[in-house]
């Protein structure tokens, strides 16, 4: 008995079967690349001659397409294993350019296997004629958790190409790990209510008062999505709590008023009634403390924008607060490029990933204690809803660096290889410092010198075989 179906398996079954091409979904990046090896080493997982040069053919088309760097797709460690079995590893910690390369190969039929892991299901639209999943659970970055029933759909509706298969197959492949009966019961859940995703952030705020005044701000966040939602729940609260109220109205005697139960029933009422109070006010507590962070940190005074609010409102970053004092401290003024790559690189990136580690940081370390101290100050100044700490991470800077000054990917991937990066992190964290720059070069009138350095820092990073998603105004 396995203790999980080996990829040479599932791949030797569906075959037999005539169920290929099919998504394998995994719960980690590491199982992926170890099935590609793992089906590497088979003898019996090999593409016959003729299918292998039609794949080649394919990639070469989808090179030629995208105007995508051919060495960056025939130097990538899987690209052999790929010719040679028809199997791909897709997830985020690929770049671009090679998952993407996997979407197309998928949709034309010549991919085999492409193993994923759960981001494949809600990030692209192209079906297999069978998914298999895995794994009742997935890896996010405060760990592991059970599959949300829309996550699950998402999953297996891959399954079925229309126009090519009558019906799709979903398959379940349970590990050691996985328990079916979690995965049944999550197939057979209803799919989440629509959520709102809407928080009055100080980037919205600012924006919108260059237009509006607060009054205006307070009645569209009272008419959002998030506060019809709000509003929702607190009507079920309040219903419960009246329910419960009527009850002991019945019974409110003397006697039944001491004892015990009464008292916990009559507190839980009072609990109730001040769950639905912060539920109807949520929205508009959040739009406060967003004003009350801008007006501690100097962009609103008396409702309205001041000089520097009105600059920082050019920033449409989630990092706008910390890249204001930055600027506004002076800590970004004569910087080289370099040193502003380096600023911006270490709080762009993930606390929870790894960065480049295996070289001495060429910045000087009183600027990374100054940007620390910024960023404590904004921290100290806007307590947040559902924010994402932002910490300051030289070795992120010096992952940016890395690339900066590297002369082809290829020897950059080697570098991340050895240090234990992965190409999809390093190439998200390019880009993310590369959109703060771009950030950054839009304010040309109020802070030219920052604003140019910036703009050629970005040229800088942004290059060759990452995606030029950023466009200066």
């Amino acid at each position: 008995m396995y203790n999980e179906f080996p990829v040479t398996r599932i791949l030797s079954e569906l075959q037999y079967d005539d169920l290929l091409p099919a998504i394998l979904f995994r719960s980690a990046r590491k199982q992926c690349d170890n099935d590609v090896k793992a089906i590497a080493r088979s003898q019996n997982a090999q593409l016959t001659r003729e299918h292998s040069q039609k794949l080649k053919a394919e990639v070469d088309r989808v090179i030629a397409k995208y105007g995508v760097d051919e060495q960056v797709i025939y130097d990538h460690p899987q690209f052999s294993a790929l010719l040679k079995t028809g199997v791909g590893a897709h997830h985020a910690g690929q770049l671009l350019a090679w998952r993407l390369m996997l979407e197309e190969l998928m949709t034309v039929g010549l991919l085999r296997i492409m193993v994923a892991t759960g981001t494949v299901a809600a990030g692209v639209d192209f079906p297999a004629r069978t998914v298999v999943v895995t794994a009742h659970s997935k890896r996010g970055a405060e760990g592991f958790r059970v599959l949300s029933p829309s996550e699950f759909q998402q999953m297996s509706g891959r399954a079925g190409r229309r126009g090519k298969d009558a019906v799709g197959i979903c398959l379940i492949a349970p590990s050691q790990f996985c328990d079916a009966r979690v995965i049944d019961e999550v197939a057979k859940s209803p799919p989440e209510p629509l959520k709102s995703s809407y928080f009055a952030s100080p980037s919205t705020v600012l924006n919108l008062l260059k237009f509006r005044n607060v009054d205006d701000l307070k009645h569209t966040v009272s008419k959002s999505l998030a506060s019809f939602h709000d509003r929702k729940s607190a009507e079920k609260v309040i219903q419960e709590a009246e329910e419960l109220q009527n009850q002991l109205n019945k019974v409110g005697d003397s006697e039944l008023e001491k004892d015990q139960s009464h008292k916990k029933a009559e507190k839980k009422v009072r609990r109730l009634k001040r769950e639905a109070e912060i539920l109807i006010n949520r929205q508009g507590t959040i739009l406060e403390a967003s004003l009350r962070g801008l007006s501690r940190l100097g962009h609103i005074e008396r409702g309205a924008l001041t000089e520097k609010g009105l600059w920082a409102a050019e920033l449409y970053t989630s990092l706008v607060l910390e890249l204001a004092e930055a600027i506004e401290a002076g800590l970004f003024y004569d910087m080289s490029m370099e040193e502003l790559v380096a600023m911006v690189s270490s709080i762009a990136g993930d606390p929870h990933r790894v960065y480049f580690s295996l070289k001495q940081n060429p910045i000087n370390p009183k600027y990374y204690e100054k940007m620390q101290q910024l960023v404590q100050k904004v921290a100290a100044c806007y307590d947040a809803p559902n924010k994402q700490e932002v910490e300051v991470l030289p070795n992120a800077a010096l992952t940016v660096l890395m690339w900066m000054n590297s002369e082809s990917w290829k020897d950059y991937s080697a570098l991340l290889r050895l240090a234990g990066v992965t190409e999809g992190d390093a190439a998200r964290l390019i880009t993310q410092a590369a959109d703060h720059l771009n950030q950054i070069a839009r304010l040309k009138e109020t802070h030219p010198k920052i604003a140019e350095t910036a703009y050629y820092a970005r040229e800088q990073i942004l290059k060759p075989p990452l995606v030029d998603a950023a466009i200066i105004d």
